[in-house]
């Protein structure tokens, strides 16, 4: 046996030239560390540590570090944690997105390099679990993901609140003037009041949800909060679980397959999931040479309804979709239609796992297949001439009558001319335009959440709530509107949407899946041919320059392409 192929502390040893030197100074050091010659024979199991002064989402990931740990002992390996690049999601400039792929190569290249048999993945806000998956799928070791839970709901004057959902809402009220500065400040305050990630069906929530479909999780262990003695009982588990994965197969490179993808994808459907976790998907099926076929999230769209009713789309919180049955209520829903021979890190098929777990289920948060919140699933994929490469709007969050319209385009250039604009109160805007963003996609900007354009502060004073928004942005899987985001290519690319202007006509038919630009064909050649890209993303140096030379449109998934595997059959790539 090489000593590449060795456990625990005697593989992949540090290369001088001499593989037994190496060994010798290895333990030598792992003896100043107090460890006994019992735990240096073990296997070891590595911990990500992504806790961050700058993450509150993660303020509870050193507890379930320990909680990890104890679950690893018990199963006879020795566990070492190890510091990861952490995201916190409204701390990071300009964009978290911008970082995800990075944190990815870090995760990547930490479980590659170090002496680790398998690894535990916590984590939970927005870009962190899609980052640590993917590191994972490349690293092509065992591994268990853990997420850190939601957040607990607050209170505020008898109404219940959760992030971010509730903060956006109550923003937009304030920028329409109903409630005053006092109102907004204790708002503030009692929006986000315990450790964990967002309340509602967010990207965060999201991302656990489709980790629990995929496989790579724990049964129940998404959508336990944060705070509850659950979510340390769930990271013991994870622990001891991988232990046992040590010398296994159950890779996530062979665990995600097209049967899991499909999964995934009716999951996300049925409970109205983030639109964000349509590039995550797309980045994560990226690096298995698998790609996310808008065709076939539309089909599963259309026969899948939408069971959660959880806020945006709904008025319930994550905590109670924990208390209604989680995650494994929502499969059990959607059993019929489901692949249940796909297998997970359990080692167990969907199957027997959903015939296992308890058959109790809340009927107000997690409906019956005859009594959904809706007859269709929560996205749709859009194409036309105004986005070629596709573009998304999660419908189970916009207002149907928009549907079907063609309006005027009001246009912002960039996110600094959509603050500068936006609330002048001479804005050449009505109701039934469409707001236009450009350059805000992944070159232009890193993609921000910028999508959820606000509607203009003279139509907010005068009652209107949502308008149809275009951009090649992203937005929070909090939000609610009628908002289309990812257009691709972006406006930077010289893409339709870069070369739309002020006043030109766009159509809109979500039963047709389009998304057209009214513009005539040698007008559109005129302007490409006047077309000058925007500055971007400073690339001249580190990591943004790998970001500038390799990035991906939305469609892919926003990875890097030399981090995407070559084929289905060549997942080392």
């Amino acid at each position: 046996m090489t000593e590449d192929k060795k456990r625990g502390f005697a593989g992949g040893l540090t290369d001088y030239g001499d593989p037994d030197f190496a060994a010798y100074l290895r333990r030598s050091f792992a003896r100043s560390m107090g460890y006994s010659d019992e735990m240096l024979g073990r296997p070891i199991v590595g911990i990500t540590w992504t806790a961050s002064g700058f993450n509150n989402c993660h303020r509870g990931v050193p507890e379930l570090i320990e909680a990890v740990k104890r679950g690893v002992l018990a199963g006879g390996a020795l566990p070492l944690d190890f510091p990861v690049t952490s995201l916190g999601e409204v701390y990071l400039n300009p964009t978290s997105l911008l970082y995800r792929n990075l944190m990815a190569m870090d995760v990547e290249e930490m479980i590659r390099a170090q002496p680790m048999d398998a690894v535990v993945l916590v984590g939970g806000c927005d870009k962190t679990l899609p980052a640590l998956i993917m590191g994972a799928i490349s690293a092509a070791k065992p591994a268990i993901v853990l997420a850190t839970g939601p957040m607990s709901t607050g209170r505020h004057k008898g109404e219940r609140l959760g992030a971010c959902t509730d903060c956006r809402r109550f923003w937009a009220q304030y920028r329409a003037g109903i409630i005053d500065d006092k109102q907004i400040h204790e708002i503030e305050g009692n929006l986000a009041t315990t450790q964990g990630t967002c309340a509602v069906m967010g990207t965060a929530s999201t991302m656990a949800i489709l980790a629990e479909t995929l496989g790579l999780m724990l049964t129940g262990g998404a959508a336990v909060p944060a705070v509850h003695a659950d979510r340390l009982r769930q990271a013991e588990a994870s622990g001891l679980r991988a232990a046992g994965l040590v010398g296994s197969d159950l890779t996530f490179d062979r665990l995600i397959t097209p049967a899991s993808v499909e999964n995934a994808l009716r999951v996300l459907l049925a409970i109205s999931g983030s639109t964000n976790a349509v590039v995550h998907l797309a980045a994560i099926f990226g690096r298995l040479g698998l790609e996310l076929d808008p065709d076939l999230l539309n089909r599963i769209s259309d026969e899948t309804p939408v069971l959660v009713d959880l806020k945006p789309t709904g008025a319930h919180y994550m905590e109670d979709l924990h208390a209604a049955g989680g995650a494994p209520a929502v499969l059990r829903a959607l059993r019929d239609s489901l692949h249940l021979d796909v297998c997970g890190v359990t080692g167990k098929t969907l199957g027997a796992l959903l015939d296992e777990s308890d058959p109790w289920v809340d009927p107000a948060v997690v409906r019956p297949l005859d009594d959904p919140i809706s007859p269709q699933g929560g996205l749709v994929a859009l194409s036309g001439s105004l986005a070629p490469k596709g573009a998304i709007l999660k419908r189970a969050a916009a207002s149907p009558d928009l549907f079907e319209r063609e309006g005027r385009a009001v246009v912002f250039t960039s996110l600094d001319d959509l603050a500068r604009r936006i609330d002048d109160p001479d804005l050449d805007v009505t109701p039934d335009d469409f707001l236009v963003l450009q350059n805000a996609g992944p070159l232009a900007s890193g993609m921000p959440e910028a999508g959820y354009l606000p509607i203009p502060a003279k139509l907010a004073r005068a009652g209107v709530k949502d308008m149809v928004r275009i951009s090649d942005a992203r937005m929070s899987g909090t939000a609610f509107g009628t908002i289309i985001l990812h257009v691709s290519p972006e406006a930077a690319l010289g893409g339709p949407l870069g070369l739309v202007k002020q006043g030109d006509r766009i159509r809109l038919s979500v039963a047709e899946r389009r998304l057209d630009l009214l513009v005539a064909e040698d007008e559109l050649a005129r302007r490409r041919a006047a077309f000058q890209p925007p500055a971007g993303i400073d690339g001249t140096r580190g990591w943004r320059k790998l970001w500038r030379d390799h990035v991906l449109q939305a469609e892919q998934g926003c990875d890097l392409d030399i981090l995407r595997a070559v084929s289905g059959k060549d997942r080392s790539a």
